[in-house]
């Protein structure tokens, strides 16, 4: 299975995107391995922390093949052949500039493009976007997700970012969400490891919560 199948898949499964803005090489072992232990798979460390692709590489050497390591904040073409170099499996943006999503592409990663309105959304896809990251959620919400989904129907994927926490998934995933990423109320730069598992536990029990049969 290729990495677009596998992070569609993964995603669909267990709905959500740890983000480590500020994450440094010595945490990411711990911080890694309590993500995985509270049930997150899919993990991103933004390209403005401190040597992100030393902490990708060690998420990646460190973690079962069930979870897919990447790299955030991804700005510049030539950085998706970094990060492949460094293991990275993930390419998430916060803007939809289609040069470096068809540089991710032919690197053979998977590739989130954030996105804020259906004309960037649309572009992004005709780029070869593997899943939309819908940036910056809170400024959309919910409403604005559902507007969306009248034309961007699955099996396009969703997902929001900013400002997401346990208490709003449900609304979320009402209105069409395919999962999320989960920014500072998962992680803050220097938080300890049992920190960051008892928020990722809380997420992953909303995110179970919110699907199960009514």
């Amino acid at each position: 299975m290729n990495l677009s199948s596998l992070f569609r898949q993964t995603l669909s499964t267990h709905g959500l995107i740890a983000i480590l803005r500020g994450l440094r090489p010595n945490e990411a072992r711990g911080i890694g391995r309590a993500l995985h232990g509270a049930g997150i798979r899919l993990i991103e460390v933004p390209l403005n922390s401190p040597d992100p692709l030393q902490s990708i590489r060690i998420l990646r050497d460190s973690l079962p093949d069930d979870t897919l390591v990447g790299a955030g904040t991804v700005l510049q073409p030539e950085a998706c052949a970094q990060i492949a170099e460094a293991g990275g499996q993930l390419v998430v943006m916060p803007h939809s500039d289609p040069a470096v999503i068809r540089a991710a592409k032919a690197q053979g990663l998977a590739c989130a493009p954030g996105v804020a309105t259906p004309t960037e959304a649309f572009a992004a896809l005709a780029a070869g976007a593997d899943v939309l990251k819908m940036f910056p959620a809170e400024t959309l919400g919910p409403v604005g997700l559902k507007a969306w989904r009248a034309v961007l129907t699955p099996p396009v994927a969703i997902v929001p970012v900013g400002g997401v926490t346990p208490d709003s998934l449900g609304a979320y995933l009402a209105a069409g969400a395919s999962g999320f990423g989960l920014g500072s109320a998962l992680y803050r730069a220097s938080d300890g490891a049992a920190t960051v598992a008892q928020r990722a536990t809380a997420f992953v029990q909303a995110w179970q919560q919110a699907r199960a049969p009514a």
